[in-house]
């Protein structure tokens, strides 16, 4: 055997004695006055043991072994990751000249990974596909808006004063949502005593007066804002006032146009001529955006609305416009109704994205819960309040204003 491949004096801080592997799989100190388990010999013919593979640690739980190499360690078989461990010989301990040392290692076991943190991911089972989801409590927003409709019908077709006592009602609990949410979002007092006060009168004023009418309750209520609010520090007094305008416009005086409506001889049929288009619009755009959506239509205002969708809206109240135009309305023409409907559908989709910019910048999902499925009364007015004026209009220019 060439000397050169014998061993070295045992690492630094160690004293000489038995360096190797033991049969419990683990690394001893010196041992005084026994010979060490495993492969050895204490003859003086012995030279070497038999080749020893090493392979890297594998660290067992409790802490960090390597920090004291003569402490036992538990759960399986450790190893040394160096590529020799020469062994000096220690006559004390062996009665003779006997050397010991671990020869190059081999690769590990099939069973020991070699970089545990770049080991591939199991594949993981593909998710299941879901269905699309309205969102919503279809059950419930059925539900009330089957009775809604009902009882908008029967106020509608018995006495024209019921039904704007109905608008009237609407306006007040709109106004209330509305006022409501800028105050909790914004800090934003619009006083809503005298935009309830004045929008209820503006729907009164409206009915009973006309176009006349309806503006001069807007401007007494503009006033009435103005008013009220001096009674309060000046303190955002600007921006209190400037949001109650805004309120006694977007709400009541726009409801107004439905009251306008009704004064005509065929006034309720105008008024549900005016329901139907806006419904419909509003379904065919939910139905047909459902289904094959694919492009969005303002993604930054509102995410669920689809150019396709649109073209449902307007498929949808083009063919109901020519149907109500004809069989409905008094002088009315088909071909009126496919102007009514495109009409219709821009002017409700301009309105849901105008609510749904005024939401997005309050942060808010609805304006209320007071209406199980659909949220506040709000969320259901935001398509109808613009839309109004543009029926109205287009029905006195049709037909005249009767």
């Amino acid at each position: 055997m060439n000397d050169s491949s014998w061993g070295s004096p045992p690492p630094a801080g160690t004293q000489a004695g038995y360096w190797g592997p033991t049969d419990q799989g683990a690394y001893q100190g010196p041992v005084q006055g026994a010979a060490p388990a495993g492969p050895a010999y204490d003859a003086p013919e012995a030279q070497h043991t038999r080749p020893m593979p090493i392979v890297p640690d594998v660290p067992a739980q409790g802490g960090n072994q390597d920090d004291d190499p003569g402490a036992a360690r538990q759960g399986g078989p450790s190893f040394r990751d160096e590529a020799y461990r020469p062994m000096a010989p220690d006559p004390a301990s062996y009665g003779a000249e006997t050397f010991r040392h671990e020869t190059p290692s081999a690769q590990p076991p099939a069973g020991v990974p070699q970089n545990p943190d770049h080991m591939p991911d199991a594949p993981q089972p593909a998710p299941a596909p879901q269905k699309k989801s309205a969102g919503r409590d279809l059950g419930a927003a059925i539900g009330v808006g089957v009775g809604l409709g009902a009882l908008i019908v029967v106020s509608l077709f018995i006495v024209k004063a019921v039904f704007v006592g109905v608008i009237a009602v609407a306006v007040v609990v709109g106004l209330w949502e509305l006022t409501s949410r800028l105050q909790e979002r914004k800090e934003i007092k619009a006083p809503l005593v005298p935009l309830a006060l004045g929008g209820a009168a503006m729907v009164v004023a409206g009915y009973v007066r006309g176009p006349e009418g309806a503006w001069v309750a807007m401007a007494l209520t503009a006033l009435a804002v103005l008013v009220w609010r001096m009674t309060e520090p000046p303190e955002g007094y600007l921006k209190d006032v400037t949001a109650g305008v805004f309120a006694a416009f977007y709400v009541p005086f726009l409801a107004t146009f439905v009251a306008l409506m009704l004064t005509a001889d065929d006034g309720p049929q105008r008024v549900l001529t005016f329901l139907l288009l806006t419904v419909v619009s509003d379904t065919g755009a939910y139905a047909v955006g459902w289904r094959f959506g694919r492009h969005k239509l303002a993604p930054r205002i509102s995410p669920g609305k689809t150019r396709e969708g649109l073209l449902g809206a307007v498929s949808f109240a083009m063919v109901v416009g020519a149907l109500c135009m004809q069989f409905l309305i008094d002088d009315g023409r088909w071909w009126q109704g496919l102007l009514l409907g495109l009409a219709v559908a821009a002017s409700a989709t301009l309105g849901d994205l105008g609510e749904s910019m005024i939401k997005r910048d309050l942060g808010i999902k609805d304006m209320g819960t007071l209406l199980p499925g659909h949220g506040g009364i709000m969320d259901r007015l935001d398509s109808l309040l613009p839309t109004a004026p543009v029926v109205w209009l287009l029905l006195v220019l049709f037909v005249g204003s009767g």
